[in-house]
């Protein structure tokens, strides 16, 4: 998935003729604190809210500092990289360009959380294990085989890991659930590896209703 095919053309960019006034209005509908400024086709920066209440609200945000940089991914650009981007300057958007720098439009953190949501991996039923173990030993090759020993497929995966440590999370998610879900932990357990915490969606999905349940016993009294 690249940067193109994430595009959201709902939040027009501002002008620099725009007010920081108008600006908040934008960034209160649309629940961000960043949005570009853009000269026709020309992408001149990213205004934050804290910039915007540094100065007169009233006067137009082409007068403003900005307190960082132009970021912005091109159009071709990876999905690693816009989260990358995202992180990096704390951004709740990120502008998007393409070869010839002109502006294409933004992405932002809700248009990423859909496209993941979305997703097989999210919206297929299944389980979750989480294995913990050091950076040396991880092999997602070992990981899948143990899993398809039970006559099982992962979904997807997710590594957590932290600069100053040498262990690692491994979240994977598996197409099956309930006995089979145990079957699968003996067989990392033989293997020795570190069960962290498992997770059946069937359990969640209950909870949640038993949850919407209470609430709405509650609002009804």
């Amino acid at each position: 998935m690249i940067a193109k095919n994430l595009l959201s053309h709902s939040i027009i960019p501002l002008r620099t003729s725009d007010t920081g006034a108008e600006a908040l209005g934008i960034m209160s509908d649309f629940y961000v604190r960043h949005l570009p400024i853009v000269n026709d086709k020309q992408l001149l920066g990213l205004i934050s809210e804290d910039d915007i209440l540094e100065y007169d609200v009233e006067e137009a945000v082409g007068s403003y500092q900005l307190s960082m940089n132009r970021p912005y991914v091109k159009d071709t650009d990876h999905l690693y990289d816009i989260l990358k981007t995202l992180s990096e300057f704390q951004l709740t958007v990120v502008p998007v360009v393409d070869a010839e720098d002109n502006y294409k439009g933004l992405i932002s953190q809700d248009d990423l959380v859909r496209y993941f949501a979305n997703t097989g991996s999210f919206t297929e039923s299944g389980s979750i294990v989480v294995l913990g173990m050091h950076k040396r030993d991880y092999s997602l090759a070992e990981i899948s085989r143990i899993v398809e020993s039970e006559s099982a497929a992962i979904l997807s995966t997710f590594i957590t890991s932290n600069l100053d440590s040498e262990r690692i999370d491994v979240t994977v998610k598996i197409n099956k659930q309930d006995f089979q879900l145990q079957r699968i932990i003996a067989s990392f357990e033989r293997f020795d590896y570190t069960i962290k915490a498992s997770f059946q969606e069937s359990d969640y999905f209950d909870g949640l209703q038993e949850r919407y349940d209470s609430l709405m016993n509650y609002l009804n009294v």
